[in-house]
């Protein structure tokens, strides 16, 4: 009898152990049920939108086309669906701007339209501040490039900046004689809404016009502007080539293209989702950078075999460049008091 009831009462206790298991409260199996519940919701998919200005030739282009949304769509293993919206498809450099920081756009490739609000953005245009090429990778692809994104989400807390890749090193070129520094007087150039770009062509006898990049072949057809400042990849990119006779090889400005992105839709990401996301971008600077270095070439080549006269610069004409723009680049350093810490930070890159 007495083993009977010790069975009954260790019956009892299994039974009440295992309900207990069963518990909301305190079951483990629950409790690995509910994580691997949440981790599904956390890497729900998604779909992000990614905007530019660019034909799918460029290279900050083409390294989203080939790097950018590959890596993402494959480690992530397929929870996100990458849409590219090349050569101004959601809106001009202003709208992509917008629309991040609004938050209606996801992910887009822009300039410096914000400039006037974080003036140290205005670094990106800084005339004739690298050496060369490989220079202006290494301050965009390092720290320099790290600290400033840094700062530039406490500006602007509704946007991340996940790399720095290039533009180009800009060139000028024109429908009418442009192969010395005496050619630029009384010619009008396209520029973008930057007070160093406009500064540049005013401080060399020409006058400045604001136009939109999608609205820059028809206006330098039609003679609406005589040329514009832009690189050689843009020139071909953009087909320019097919209304221009004279490319100026100054390379006055290595200016670079930033990937920016939406802080909100970010932060709704999970932690793995983030990174796979910021590895990708910066993979993509990286490659565009590189494949924009073995482009120069190629361009100048292409361009002159299409019937362009393609001036290199003399150093020469560069220092009287660089002379005739003083007035521009010692306004530049007393309205910002930024700038000469910073400037010199990245000349001493090596």
């Amino acid at each position: 009898m007495k083993k009977r009831i010790t069975a009954i009462i260790l019956s009892a206790i299994t039974a009440f152990s295992f309900t207990a298991c069963q518990s909301p409260g305190g079951n483990r199996t629950n409790t690995l049920a509910g994580t691997a519940s949440k981790a599904e919701t956390s890497e729900k998919p998604v779909t992000i939108k990614v905007g530019d200005n660019w034909s799918s030739t460029h290279p900050m282009a083409a390294a989203l086309d080939n790097v950018f949304k590959p890596l993402v769509e494959e480690k992530s293993n397929g929870s996100i669906k990458i849409e590219l919206y090349h050569s101004g498809t959601l809106g001009n450099e202003g709208d992509l701007w917008d629309g991040v920081r609004n938050g209606t756009i996801e992910i887009a490739i822009v300039g410096t339209p914000m400039n006037q609000e974080y003036t140290t953005m205005l670094i990106s245009d800084w005339p004739f501040l690298y050496r060369d090429l490989d220079h202006a990778k290494k301050v965009w692809t390092g720290s320099i490039a790290e600290d400033i994104s840094g700062e530039f989400h406490e500006k602007f807390p509704t946007v991340y900046m996940l790399g720095w890749g290039p533009n180009s090193a800009r060139t000028f070129t024109s429908n009418k004689q442009l192969t010395s520094v005496d050619d630029f007087k009384g010619q009008k150039f396209r520029m973008p809404s930057n007070p160093i770009h406009m500064g540049i062509v005013e401080n060399l006898g020409a006058s400045a016009q604001v136009i939109p990049l999608g609205e820059l072949f028809s206006a330098l057809e039609t003679g609406v502007v005589d040329g514009q400042d832009n690189g050689m990849v843009t020139v071909i990119s953009e087909a320019f080539y097919e209304v221009q006779k004279y490319v100026y090889e100054t390379n006055h400005i290595i200016s670079t293209l930033e990937i920016v992105a939406s802080a909100s839709f970010m932060d709704g990401l999970s932690d793995n989702q983030q990174q796979i996301i910021r590895d990708a971008a910066k993979a993509s600077c990286d490659t565009a950078w590189d494949e924009y270095i073995k482009s120069v070439d190629t361009d100048r080549q292409f361009l002159k075999d299409h019937g362009v006269t393609v001036t290199e610069c003399t150093p020469e004409d560069k220092e009287k460049i660089i002379e005739q723009i003083k007035p521009l680049t010692d306004k530049l350093y007393s309205e910002n008091p930024w700038a000469k810490d910073l400037t010199e930070k990245i000349k001493a890159v090596q």
